[in-house]
């Protein structure tokens, strides 16, 4: 493959078929309603093959409406930053024009425990709570490398506000992780 020019423009598109899972004008009421649509964008991005088994919303937290959202786009995309909870930070903040979703009471909910990049993403992005499904020890069965996240990295966080929780469903998105693996999904950083 040629190299592209260093100039070519950085695209980022989600997949069509985000916008006939997600409803922008919906309110997702409660913890089980929101990680049921990052679970289901994870399980529509390996059906569809647009990437990996991971999703991710960032909601408002009062009115439960969704301001943005993520799927794993590594390997389509061929860049390693994608991940879905990057995404879902990028199209947030895009969505309310600022650098900072800490103007808001902005959520995260993601399918899986947050990486190491996507913690530290987390600081930045200015959101006051993480809600994840399926945890790092099930990503890291199918050889997925969460790096460097220990406690302290969790206690770090919550020393700055922001508050980490294991959410529902961690048997659905573990099922989704397994499915992945099974199917022969890239494992893109093992």
């Amino acid at each position: 493959m040629e190299p592209k020019g260093l100039f070519e423009p950085i695209t980022i598109t989600l997949p069509d078929w985000v916008a006939g899972i997600v409803d922008p004008e919906a309110s997702y009421a409660d913890d089980l309603a929101r990680m049921r649509l990052a679970v289901a964008l994870s399980d529509a991005n390996i059906e569809r093959a647009t990437g990996g088994p991971f999703g991710a919303v960032v909601f408002n937290a009062e009115t439960g409406r969704v301001v943005g959202v993520g799927v794993n786009m590594v390997v389509p995309a061929r860049n390693a930053v994608l991940h879905a909870e990057i995404v879902a930070f990028m199209t947030a903040q895009q969505r309310i024009d600022s650098y900072t979703l800490a103007n808001g009471p902005h959520e995260l909910y993601t399918s899986c425990e947050p990486c190491a990049m996507c913690l530290g993403a987390t600081l930045w992005s200015g959101v006051r709570r993480v809600v994840w499904a399926a945890t790092r020890d099930d990503a890291s069965r199918l050889a997925f490398d969460e790096g460097p996240v220990f406690a302290a990295s969790h206690e770090y966080l919550r020393a700055r506000g922001i508050r980490l929780e294991q959410g529902p469903l961690r048997a659905e998105a573990r099922a989704i992780l397994e499915r992945y693996g099974t199917s022969g999904g890239a494992i893109y950083n093992a």
